[in-house]
């Protein structure tokens, strides 16, 4: 069995449903239910029973990236896991693939993009400010994702330096950034833009026009989650709902010379 050992990351989850995320080191964590001593969980097996100081039970658990998104240290808006899904498959990354994540903010998107890729992929992260470059680095370092990422610190104005399969747009005004992705794009790669409102939704409508580009969609993406008590299934009170809109298209050659 797979046991935990110093220096692992760890998720430990509570029978009311909270979790601390952690790394297992000498010394202790404070929680709402009492102190865990991190060292004397190095050697149990994942998935077993331990008990902080108020004897409250509690589950140690492997994080899943998931639980890192939800829980990461960041400086700005992440895209929620209900969206990463469904952008990861529009935009066919998987293994080997190359990708370009313009607006790597702190890292959430870009790691979920790293992870798809593979071993034999690359994500090339592209972000102006270096205080997000820095944070988005160490938690992709965190992650054990950082060598599948080259993170350039530079205004996308002036391009990119490769030719991809596909595009992750996150800034906050992205038709101005619809030629340089085009030009970056292979023939038949794939764009995810993702917009916080509906006017901004339409400037890409309006720019993406004029470049050649195939299959535009815009999404929205609801989601809702239902409280797990069998004899009173209803849903949760409170829901995350608009994210952002999702706008994709694919590219296509306009001239023999692309």
């Amino acid at each position: 069995m797979d046991s935990v050992q110093l220096g692992d990351r760890v998720l430990a989850l509570f029978e009311d449903g909270r979790s601390f995320l952690f790394k297992v080191q000498d010394g202790k964590l404070q929680t709402h239910h009492g102190i865990i001593d991190l060292a004397s969980l190095v050697g149990k097996n994942y998935g077993s029973v331990c008990e902080t100081h108020t004897k409250e039970r509690f589950y140690i658990m492997k994080p899943r990236l998931v639980d890192e998104i939800y829980k990461m240290k960041r400086q700005t808006q992440i895209v929620y896991p209900k969206d990463i899904g469904f952008i990861l498959l529009m935009l066919d990354v998987h293994e080997g693939k190359t990708v370009i994540d313009a607006g790597v903010g702190s890292g959430a998107m870009c790691a979920a993009l790293a992870r798809a890729v593979g071993t034999k992929g690359k994500v090339y992260a592209y972000e102006r400010r270096e205080e997000f470059k820095k944070l988005a680095q160490e938690n992709l370092t965190k992650w054990g994702l950082a060598d599948r990422v080259e993170i350039k610190l530079r205004d996308i104005s002036e391009g990119f330096d490769e030719r991809v399969d596909a595009i992750f747009l996150d800034v906050p005004d992205p038709w101005n950034y619809i030629r340089q992705c085009y030009e970056a794009l292979n023939g038949s790669g794939n764009i995810a833009i993702v917009c916080p409102t509906t006017n901004q939704v339409q400037h890409v409508l309006e720019e993406i026009s004029k470049f050649s580009f195939v299959g535009i969609e815009v999404w929205e993406s609801l989601f809702r989650q239902y409280k797990p008590v069998a004899d009173r299934l209803r849903p949760f009170d409170r829901m995350v709902a608009h994210t952002a809109y999702m706008i994709f298209a694919r590219k296509v050659m306009n001239d023999w010379r692309d």
